[in-house]
C-alpha cells in the first residue's frame, strides 16, 4: 500500500513539474499553429474578423497555381539541401580534427570560437554579413583586391546571392551541429579502432567502418534538424537580400511574409501552412529512414 502511494506521488510530482511547460507548448506553439491553418481557409478580407468568411480550400488552389510560389519552393529545396550539406560536412569535419590529438593545444578556444556564433543574435551577425558582402567597401572584396582576385559579386548577383547567405547560415549554424558530433564522438567505443588498428585496418577503414556506424545517431539529429531549420529560412532573406536579386532569394517563408504584408492573409497562411506541412513530412520519413538503417 504504501509502495502504491509513493507511486501515485511520484507521478503527481512529474505531472507537477511537466505541466507549466506543457501550457505553454499549447498557448505559444500548438494554437498558433492552429489558428494560422484556420486563417488559411478563411477569405483574406475578412480573415482578421470575429466572424471570417470561409472559403474551402479556394487559398490553397491560389498558392498552388501561382508560378511564383512555385519557384519559391523549387529555390527553398535546393538552398535547404545545399545548406544541410554544407553544415553537415563542415561540421563533422571540425568537430573530428577537435576531437583528435592534432589540437590538443588551443582546442577549448576552437570550440568556443565555432560555438560562439551560434549565441550571437541572428540579426546582429547577418548584418555584419551584409557589409562584409558589400561589393563597394566590403571587407571581403578588398581582400580580394590586394591579392588580385577578381570581385566576388555577392549580393548583387542572382548567382551568388544564395552562396552568400549559405556562407552566412554556415557561420552562424555549424557550431551546433559540430556540438552534437563531438558529443557523439565523446561516447563512442574507442576498444573497437584500437582492435580494428591491432587488425591492420588503415585510418581511412578505421573511419569508415568503425567510427561513422557509431556517429549515425548525431548524424540522425543533425540532418532532421537542420531540414527543418533550412526549410524555413527567414530572418537571413530579411536582413541581407529582402529576397532579391531578382527573387533570386525569395524562399517560400520570405514569400509568404510579403503576402502577408500586403493584407492577403489567407493565401499567406495557405502558403505557411503548405510549407508546414513539407517540414513535418521531410523530418518524419526522413527520421523513419534514418532509424530503420540504425535498427538494421
Amino acid at each position: 500500500m504504501i509502495e502504491t502511494l509513493d507511486v501515485v506521488w511520484r507521478h503527481r510530482i512529474f505531472y507537477l513539474f511537466v505541466l507549466p511547460f506543457a501550457v505553454l507548448t499549447i498557448l505559444f506553439g500548438l494554437w498558433p499553429i492552429l489558428l494560422s491553418i484556420q486563417v488559411s481557409f478563411t477569405a483574406s478580407a475578412t480573415a482578421l474578423r470575429p466572424n471570417p468568411t470561409y472559403v474551402g480550400f479556394a487559398n490553397y488552389l491560389v498558392v498552388l497555381s501561382d508560378p511564383a510560389f512555385l519557384a519559391s519552393l523549387t529555390k527553398t529545396f535546393l538552398y535547404t539541401a545545399l545548406s544541410v550539406v554544407a553544415n553537415l560536412a563542415f561540421a563533422l569535419g571540425v568537430a573530428v580534427l577537435l576531437d583528435s590529438a592534432l589540437l590538443t593545444r588551443g582546442n577549448l578556444f576552437f570550440r568556443l570560437a565555432i560555438f560562439l556564433p551560434v549565441v550571437t543574435p541572428d540579426v546582429a551577425g547577418y548584418v555584419v554579413w551584409r557589409w562584409l558582402f558589400d561589393r563597394s567597401f566590403g571587407a571581403i572584396n578588398a581582400m580580394l583586391e590586394m591579392i588580385g582576385a577578381p570581385a566576388f559579386a555577392g549580393l548583387t548577383s542572382a548567382r551568388t546571392a544564395m552562396a552568400s547567405l549559405l556562407i552566412a547560415e554556415l557561420w552562424h549554424h555549424a557550431g551546433f551541429y559540430m556540438i552534437i558530433f563531438l558529443a557523439n564522438l565523446s561516447m563512442r567505443d574507442k576498444a573497437l579502432e584500437e582492435a580494428a588498428h591491432v587488425d591492420g585496418a588503415t585510418a581511412w577503414q578505421r573511419w569508415r567502418y568503425v567510427i561513422l556506424p557509431q556517429l549515425k545517431p548525431a548524424l540522425i539529429i543533425n540532418t532532421v534538424y537542420a531540414l527543418i531549420q533550412f526549410l524555413k529560412t527567414f530572418t537571413v532573406v530579411v536582413v541581407m537580400t529582402k529576397g532579391g536579386p531578382n527573387e533570386a532569394t525569395n524562399f517560400v517563408s520570405y514569400y509568404a511574409y510579403q503576402l502577408f504584408d500586403q493584407g492577403r492573409y489567407g493565401e499567406a497562411t495557405a502558403m505557411a501552412t503548405i510549407l508546414f506541412a513539407i517540414v513535418i513530412l521531410i523530418s518524419l520519413t526522413f527520421y523513419r529512414i534514418a532509424d530503420r538503417e540504425v535498427a538494421a
